[in-house]
């Protein structure tokens, strides 16, 4: 195959890269000069046809190796900062992994990988790799226990949803994300400003959020995207004034049309939507009207009106999505069939049709049982969030000597929320809770809290009391 015939991401790092940047909290680089420098010293080529673990600390050094190492490597699997340390043996082997890229090479030292190379800021150099081939991307699944699975794509495919989608002549939009670009929602936003012609600020864990919000306002930051609890915490923080994004976007959880409102509220100038991707399905639609749910009419084979070549169908009440966005494969242990018969992923996803349109109940891993009925924490949080005075709640089950299980919120308040009123809130949550779920669904126990815990990958911890 020869180097033009392979979509490689450093050869697509779109129409015009003057004034093009990407940055962190500490550094500022233009994306014209990645065609003469190297963040591998120019070291490239001794990648060719390796497997390839790229594990950086920082998402800098990761992004300006992804857009290095495609092209070169056979393949290349996203490391996140949050992998244990106790899995990664488990990874290498089941990658087949043959070569480290990484800033700490001492962390790597015994794991069992003869070759470890060294990436850095980049500097200019005589020779880099050159595209021969076209790199596997793989990426590991966020579950919550055990080795996470690892999921493989193609880079045409990771950037399905932005060819064709690039902004009009004389516009160059800030991309900016809460996500880490190690995993599938962030290096959508990654791929979308390299790829689709814009500048890019990540962010960074260990900067405070006001910090965070202060330098996307003085980068200029226009499109910004995150999960629901990405942005709740926002909303809650009160560093969200004078952030005027013109594009926000919602994906990775349920948006409910609590956060919809307080966003539209807060960003009233913004083109307000939210996504939905997921790691093994891909991209698979967007819904930009400003209401939770997804229209009925987006169901079918992908060549109606908004479907953009994405099938989608509902079995079980799980929403299940078939597109060449999709993940090609699972990899090592977990090599099991992605797809159905028909090509569709499973997503696991619940959903329930009411009118005209499907609306997310919640994840069929995450169902908690009380008393041996089925209940889906998403749902109770959805009408909890809808009380003025509710910024985010997450429920929970509780073990009960009686029903085995009941339920029980943890809610934080918006701020300015007086605690002598707590008697009387939670009176009327729970009466918003009775006057709109089952009996079994409505929580035995309401607790007000300060602050509620995010996953390194943006979702609402969900542990049980």
């Amino acid at each position: 195959m020869s180097p033009r015939e392979v979509f490689a991401l450093r050869d697509h790092l779109g129409p015009e890269l003057t004034g093009r940047t990407i940055s962190d909290p500490r550094h500022l680089l233009r994306l014209s000069d990645l065609t003469v420098q190297s963040c591998l010293a120019g070291r490239s080529n001794e990648l060719d046809g390796r497997a390839v673990l790229l594990a950086t600390s920082g998402q800098l050094l990761a992004g300006l190796a992804m857009i290095e190492i495609d092209g070169v490597a056979r393949r290349m699997l996203l490391c996140p900062p949050d992998l244990k340390p106790e899995y990664l043996a488990s990874v290498i082997s089941d990658a087949e992994i043959d070569t480290v890229v990484t800033d700490q090479p001492e962390r790597f030292a015994d794991c069992g990988v003869d070759r470890v190379l060294a990436v850095g800021l980049p500097r200019e150099v005589e020779c880099r790799g050159q595209t021969t081939r076209a790199t596997e991307w793989l990426m590991l699944t966020s579950g919550t226990s055990g080795v996470p699975k690892i999921v493989r794509h193609t880079l045409e495919g990771l950037c399905g949803a932005i060819i064709g989608d690039r902004p009009a002549p004389g516009a160059s939009p800030v991309w900016a994300t809460f996500y880490d670009i190690r995993r599938y929602g962030g290096l959508q936003i990654f791929l979308r400003a390299i790829v689709g012609g814009g500048s890019m600020v990540l962010s960074d864990p260990d900067e405070m959020l006001a910090d965070h919000v202060a330098r996307l306002k003085a980068r200029g930051v226009t499109h910004m995207s995150g999960t629901p609890s990405h942005w709740r915490k926002l909303l809650m923080s009160g560093a969200a004034s004078g952030f005027a994004p013109r594009y926000v976007r919602l994906s990775g959880e349920i948006a409910d049309q609590a956060v919809l409102d307080g966003l539209a509220l807060a960003f009233p100038n913004a083109s307000i939507g939210h996504a939905y991707a997921s790691t093994e399905a891909g991209v698979g639609f967007a819904v930009n009207d400003g209401r939770e749910g997804f229209p009925a009419g987006l169901l079918g084979a992908g060549e109606g009106p908004g479907r953009d070549g994405v099938d989608m169908k509902v079995v079980d009440g799980s929403l299940r999505i078939r597109s060449k966005r999709a993940a090609q494969a699972y990899v090592g242990r977990n090599a099991a069939a992605l797809t159905d018969a028909d090509g569709f992923v499973d997503t696991g996803d619940m959903v329930e049709l009411r009118g005209d349109r499907y609306y997310f109940v919640g994840r069929r891993n995450g169902i908690i049982n009380v008393g041996g009925l089925k209940v889906h924490p998403e749902e109770i949080e959805a009408v909890i969030n809808r009380h003025p005075e509710v910024r985010m709640a997450r429920a929970k089950s509780r073990k009960s000597p009686i029903t085995g299980g009941i339920v029980v919120a943890d809610v934080v308040l918006t701020e300015g929320c007086d605690d002598s009123h707590a008697a009387g809130l939670r009176d009327e949550i729970v009466a918003a809770c009775r006057a709109s779920l089952a009996p079994h669904k409505v929580p035995a126990m309401i607790r007000f809290v300060p602050a509620l815990d995010v996953t390194a990958a943006g979702k609402l911890a969900r542990t049980d009391a």
